[in-house]
């Protein structure tokens, strides 16, 4: 039998995150239950512990250095390695403005957790993913960050204008491609995934999908073939255009 892939899902104690973490628990992997809250990570952890998968609470707040650094050490003394990182953690802090009337601030908090934290996390983890003899690392984007499906006027992304989420998923769309030219020649691969519109605490339980539908692409990346491909940004149905 194979050793257990050891996978870190980052904002994994509810959402799409939850799903993502049970989705590879499912596979056999040993799955981190990244949570900035220690208590709802536990619980998490717990309810899929419930349901025969192999999950761990890990205390992690993706903006703090401090925290990021000593998941790292986390992992490096119990498990040596990391085969998946899924950068999940994000924030929309937009209710309703029209992009002239987002205040700075809000772009400042919204790249922190959605672009600059990725960073850090990935940046913390690469050494222990690059230990792996299939690294994967995931990046939970948006079609919101599609410039080409935003910008059709006619299209269904148009009546999104959210100006700090939608411009910090297109970074964080560019942030995994940077990666993924670093890392090729590697067997890291690094991609980028679309959940669709799924129905969460993000946007007030809207969407028409549910969480558990929204983290299927991103369970397929994370549990990507060696042929498989990289630098790519994917939803459930197949590449999406940036």
């Amino acid at each position: 039998m194979s050793e257990a892939k050891i996978a870190l899902v980052t904002g994994a104690n509810k959402g799409i995150g939850y799903e993502i973490a049970r989705g590879l628990g499912r596979t056999g992997a040993t799955v981190l239950v990244g949570a900035r809250d220690a208590g709802r990570g536990t619980a998490a952890a717990d309810k899929l512990r419930a349901e025969g998968i192999s999950a761990v609470p890990v205390e992690l707040d993706v903006t703090d250095e401090v925290s990021v650094s000593a998941a790292a050490a986390l992992v490096e003394r119990d498990y040596s390695r990391l085969d998946i990182l899924v950068n999940n953690a994000g924030v929309l802090l937009e209710r309703g403005q029209r992009p002239s009337g987002v205040p700075v601030g809000a772009l400042r908090r919204t790249f922190a957790t959605n672009v600059f934290a990725v960073v850090a996390v990935t940046n913390a983890m690469l050494p222990l993913v690059r230990r792996s003899a299939a690294g994967r690392i995931v990046n939970v984007s948006s079609g919101l960050g599609s410039l080409a499906l935003t910008s059709d006027p006619d299209g269904p992304y148009a009546a999104f204008p959210l100006l700090a989420y939608n411009a910090s998923k297109s970074a964080l769309n560019a942030v995994t491609v940077a990666y993924a030219n670093e890392l090729r020649g590697t067997p890291v691969k690094v991609n980028a995934a679309d959940p669709g519109y799924c129905a969460t605490d993000l946007n007030g339980h809207s969407g028409p999908r549910t969480a558990e539908q929204g983290a299927v692409a991103a369970v397929r990346l994370a549990t990507l073939p060696d042929d498989g491909p990289t630098a790519g940004f994917f939803s459930e149905d197949g590449a999406e255009p940036w």
